[in-house]
């Protein structure tokens, strides 16, 4: 028997969550009222999607990263706050802030805020493009969520 590597364990996992997923798409209950696109499409897409990507990764073929082996001391060494694992926890941690502010701040400024001060710490120094570019991503998704899709976001200190 072939010994399997990383990509096809990760294949098998995902394609474990991603039958586990369906199943539980097809659970979700038919609108009585006919209409084009019914609210278990989507779930049903996701999973055959993540199901088709995981059989992909199993029958792709590992290539070598260059100096996957070598361990960066520089970065090991560093700031406390810029060594790798503190940059997850970091990040872990703004993520839930996000989460928490979501509903008081409202969705565009907590957004905002999160997009700008995770590329801040992760070393963008251009403070008017990282501003304008999160302030536009943000603010188009606002607004396509909200107008285009009727899908309630909180607005919180901003008057929209």
């Amino acid at each position: 028997m072939t010994r399997l590597n990383t990509n096809q364990w990760l294949a098998l996992v995902f394609a474990v969550l991603a039958a586990g997923y369906i199943a539980m798409a097809w659970q979700i209950p038919i609108f009585p009222l006919p209409r084009p696109v019914d609210s278990d499409l989507f779930p049903k897409v996701l999973g055959f999607s993540l199901l088709i990507l995981s059989v992909f990764l199993f029958f792709e073929k590992p290539t070598p990263i260059a100096g996957a082996d070598e361990v960066d001391e520089e970065a090991q060494n560093g700031p406390l706050l810029l060594t790798p694992w503190a940059r997850v926890i970091v990040t872990s941690l703004a993520i839930a802030a996000y989460a928490f502010l979501l509903v008081p701040l409202g969705f565009v400024l907590a957004s905002t805020l999160l997009c700008v001060g995770l590329t801040v710490y992760y070393g963008y120094r251009r403070h008017a493009i990282n501003l304008a570019t999160s302030l536009g991503v943000v603010l188009a998704l606002y607004l396509t969520m909200t107008q285009v899709m009727d899908v309630y976001l909180p607005s919180g200190v901003l008057p929209f």
